[in-house]
């Protein structure tokens, strides 16, 4: 998988030409310009030559360029990937696939790309991105997760998971009645699915979206139980959430200083030949050395750490 920083992205219809460039501005790691549930059938073809203008005409700085697809079960699915990637292939860095239920698509998505990019020259593959929002997502997740080399990243679809699982939801990302009623996290098995099995097979794993816009004390709670559930990201639907997703899906500067330390006990260790490691008066066992490397990573990538 390519190692990238993808903490906050931020979801944009097709359909606005408008919000596409405000987008392309903003300080998110990467933008998913939508062409599915953001866009109206009357508009999606159109709306495809925005995302192909888009990643041709703007300056998206350092940010992932996505788009994300309309799903296979409709008859847009297979001209949303022809048509962008055969007009700015070059420029596109992944592609969302909505309600994934099975390996097989991702396998039909994957070698759809790689006849694409044989056929214009693409040098440089495009990654897949897999949106887990279903019974079927979450049964095959293990499948899902091992179909494809290209396949880079496992998201958390709230809203199209509740309705197949028919679990109500008042607001998608929000906690509400049903939440308060139920003893524990009503959501906990598919969140922590998607992070494991992400984490089983090297890929990404980005949270859902919250829809409370004016909710900003929920999101950063929502945001909090993401990263301690050990995903890497969340969508975000609007600039104003950029900010705390940011700020929330990186090391904070106490656990990045104590992951330093750690790993500088162990470097001192082992040019002593000592095997057993000490620090604060408690053993270091391998574990620890382990995670503190993941968090001094995370924090270098999100460019915390230079060295």
């Amino acid at each position: 998988m390519t190692d990238r920083l993808e903490r906050s992205i931020l979801i944009v219809p097709a359909s606005n030409w408008s919000m596409i460039q405000k987008a392309a501005a903003a300080p998110a790691d990467a933008v998913c310009i939508d062409l599915e549930d953001a866009v109206a059938p009357a508009e999606k073809e159109a709306a495809r030559g925005n995302v192909a203008r888009a990643f041709r005409e703007l300056d998206f700085g350092r940010k992932l360029r996505i788009f994300r697809m309309n799903g296979l079960d409709t008859s847009f699915a297979y001209r949303d990937l022809i048509e962008v990637v055969e007009e700015a292939g070059d420029r596109v860095d992944l592609v969302v696939v909505p309600k994934v239920g099975t390996a097989s698509d991702i396998h039909f998505v994957a070698t759809l790309l790689g006849q694409i990019e044989a056929a214009m020259g693409i040098t440089r593959p495009i990654g897949i991105e897999a949106l887990i929002e279903t019974a079927a997502g979450c049964v095959n997740i293990r499948e899902i997760a091992a179909a494809s080399p290209r396949l880079e990243a496992l998201i958390y679809g709230a809203g199209d998971y509740a309705a197949s699982v028919r679990m109500p939801m008042a607001s998608i990302g929000e906690p509400d009645e049903h939440d308060a009623l139920y003893p524990g996290h009503r959501w906990h098995h598919i969140m922590h699915a998607i992070v494991t099995a992400a984490r089983a097979f090297d890929k990404r794993a980005i949270d859902s979206p919250f829809a409370g816009i004016r909710n900003p004390e929920g999101f950063r709670k929502a945001c909090a139980i993401g990263r301690a559930m050990g995903f890497d990201g969340k969508w975000c639907i609007h600039p104003g959430q950029i900010a705390p997703v940011n700020e929330t899906f990186v090391p904070p500067p106490a656990e990045l200083a104590w992951a330093q330390r750690v790993l500088a006990a162990c470097a001192e260790a082992g040019a002593a030949g000592h095997g057993a490691i000490s620090l604060d008066g408690r053993m270091i066992d391998i574990a620890s050395i382990r995670l503190s490397r993941t968090i001094v990573e995370r924090a270098r990538l999100a460019g915390l750490v230079t060295d």
